[in-house]
């Protein structure tokens, strides 16, 4: 018998090692999740460094102000970009999917036809000047709308101020997703991180200042204005040099007539503007339900919960638009197995971090909203422990909607959010008036789990029909 168990023994460790050299096999083989992986720690980087000192501003910024008049910047905050939201077409998808198709393999000096990079040139021109004038037209629709919003949310006219000053940043990222898009597509994902670094020192540097000098509100609101302003001024620089590079530097000058597929392109752009406008009444808009129906403080509390959860989505939101760009190639390249197979890698990955972030959040934030915030912060942890739910699911499939992008089918998940965004609405409604922060917390969650679950079902179900059609 102790002959037996002896060869078992040895036996198992013989396995230990073939186990782990088939990972290591994998990894290596695997072109498309290495590329992803290796695109994601640039941006990786850039937000371990950029959400520290976020994190730390945060800090310094609640308990300079505290809880009520944080939860007053987020609600200004939150205000001045859903205007944006409501209005822009998201370019950076829409021109990561046309420069994908275009300049697949596109980087300086390379032998990409002529026909191919005046396309390119006008599909990048047509985009940034249609987000210059949605810009322009939402720092507008925000100068008329300021005092209803002060009222509304803030419930003091007084502070309508705040809302047209910190809506200047529409005005300074006038073409930061177009530009976004063009270094993501050439993947710049390094340089997206740097810009990110820098405008969170700028923005934590002037917090800290505020902190030490004892100022107040403005200058918090201040620190974001400067730090966004940045960002978005960044962007443009560098897509501009990099369009020099690889177009040649008079793009510029490229007639949009160029640009074959006009409708298509248009076609794609309403979508993401309708999703996002979808996204924005029933996400992004949770701040602004919570102000209007409850208090600026009820909003503090949501802020602080959100900011703990975020950590779970430090490490994993870089991933999503280098998934995105590969995405776009092997279902371009009809590459069915490689999509599927990238697909599952991504989440079990994600899947790993959601698991050990969210177990330590749950088991810590007791502890560390009040260590961090202050005594007032501690009733933010039941929130956390709710949106654990929503957001760590959504971490784990948030290829669900790229996915569905690269497909041709970027309608599906506007109209997936809808349906089940409206019984969301409908319970935000009639559940958080009595229930408060709490009902709001559950009830998006519940929206994450069921609209991104019926996107995934379908964004596999689609690949496995296409796939057949092409055998």
């Amino acid at each position: 018998m102790s002959l037996l168990k002896k060869a078992a023994s040895i036996s198992r460790k013989r396995k230990v090692p073939a186990v782990f050299a088939g990972i290591g096999t994998a990894w290596r083989e695997d072109n498309l999740l290495r590329r992803v992986v290796k695109n994601s720690g640039h941006l990786l980087s850039g937000n371990v460094i950029a959400a520290a000192l976020g994190f730390v501003q945060g800090i310094l910024a609640v308990r300079l102000i505290g809880v009520a008049d944080w939860g007053l910047v987020a609600t200004v905050i939150t205000f001045a970009s859903n205007i944006n939201r409501l209005l822009t077409f998201r370019m950076s998808e829409v021109v990561v999917k046309r420069l994908g198709e275009l300049l697949p393999r596109s980087s300086p000096g390379s032998s990409t036809g002529r026909g191919e990079k005046v396309e390119a040139a006008a599909a990048v021109k047509a985009a940034m000047l249609t987000e210059t004038a949605t810009s322009i037209a939402a720092y507008l629709v925000l100068a008329v709308l300021t005092p209803w919003a002060a009222q509304t949310f803030a419930k003091n006219l007084q502070t309508a101020p705040l809302f047209l000053f910190y809506g200047l940043i529409l005005l300074t990222n006038l073409v930061a997703e177009s530009s976004t898009g063009v270094l993501q597509a050439q993947r710049r994902f390094n340089w997206v991180a740097r810009i990110n670094i820098v405008q969170s020192v700028f923005t934590a540097g002037i917090i800290l200042y505020a902190s030490l000098a004892g100022r107040g509100l403005f200058e918090v609101l201040l620190a974001y204005v400067i730090g966004k302003s940045i960002n978005g001024i960044g962007l443009a620089v560098l897509a501009v040099r990099e369009l020099n590079q690889t177009l040649g530097a008079d793009w510029w000058k490229t007639p949009l007539r160029s640009l074959p597929g006009r409708r298509g392109m248009f076609s794609f752009m309403v979508n993401t503007n309708l999703n996002g406008t979808v996204n924005l009444f029933t996400r992004d808009n949770i701040p602004l339900y919570l102000a209007a129906l409850l208090s600026t403080t009820q909003v503090g509390y949501f802020k602080l919960a959100q900011g703990l959860v975020n950590l779970i989505l430090l490490p994993l939101d870089p991933l999503i638009w280098p998934t995105y760009a590969e995405i776009s190639h092997t279902v371009a390249q009809k590459q069915w197995d490689a999509t599927r197979q990238l697909l599952r890698r991504v989440s079990l990955i994600t899947a790993t971090v959601v698991a050990g972030v969210g177990g330590f959040l749950a088991l810590t934030g007791w502890f560390l909203l009040p260590f961090l915030y202050g005594a007032e912060a501690l009733p933010a942890y039941p929130a956390l422990l709710i949106l654990l739910i929503g957001y760590g699911f959504a971490s784990i499939f948030q290829w669900n909607r790229p996915l569905m992008l690269a497909l041709g089918k970027p309608a599906y998940p506007m109209l997936i959010s809808l349906l089940v965004g409206l019984i969301e609405l409908i319970l935000i409604f009639s559940l958080v008036p009595q229930m408060g922060y709490l009902a709001l917390a559950a009830v998006l969650s519940g929206y994450f789990v069921v609209s991104i679950g019926v996107t995934v079902w379908r964004g596999f179900y689609e690949i496995k029909r296409q796939s057949l059609v092409s055998e």
